[in-house]
């Protein structure tokens, strides 16, 4: 007789060896940003998903089971610490890959403070977004 995990009606049971899935969210309101991140991302072999805000994100079944967030530093309506704060509060530890446009010190020391993050400035470097989502899946 074979031995076969019991799960629970409905439920479905996560092996403690079971790989992370390898879903990139992205938080961006600029479409065509979201489409040319979007396209990279799916070039390199990655399943990816856009989301326009914050909020949209944390609604979402995926906010807790994506493998890395894509997001600003500085978004409209809830920043980027603040949703770090909400998923570290919800026990959601994504990797998490800033994307910021100018300084914001204060803001990136806050970041780091709360976890596991990196910082990406703009003008974005294609492959170097791609190393630090490679990095951040532990691929």
């Amino acid at each position: 007789m074979s031995w076969r995990p019991r799960n629970k009606p409905g439920r479905t049971r996560i092996l403690p060896w079971a790989k992370r899935p390898k879903l990139i969210a992205m938080i961006d309101e600029d479409e065509s940003a979201q489409k040319s991140l979007r396209e990279l991302l799916e070039s390199a072999g990655f399943v990816a998903r856009c989301f326009r805000s914050a909020q949209e994100f944390l609604e979402s079944d995926l906010h807790c089971e994506v493998g890395c967030l894509i997001a600003g530093i500085q978004m409209p309506g809830i920043s980027g610490v603040e949703l770090q704060a909400r998923l570290k509060a919800e026990q959601c530890n994504i990797p998490i890959i800033f994307i910021v446009s100018n300084g914001g010190a204060r803001m990136r020391i806050q970041a780091m403070r709360e976890g596991e993050v990196e910082f990406l400035a703009k003008p974005l470097d294609h492959q170097r977004l791609l190393e630090t989502v490679r990095a951040a899946l532990d691929l």
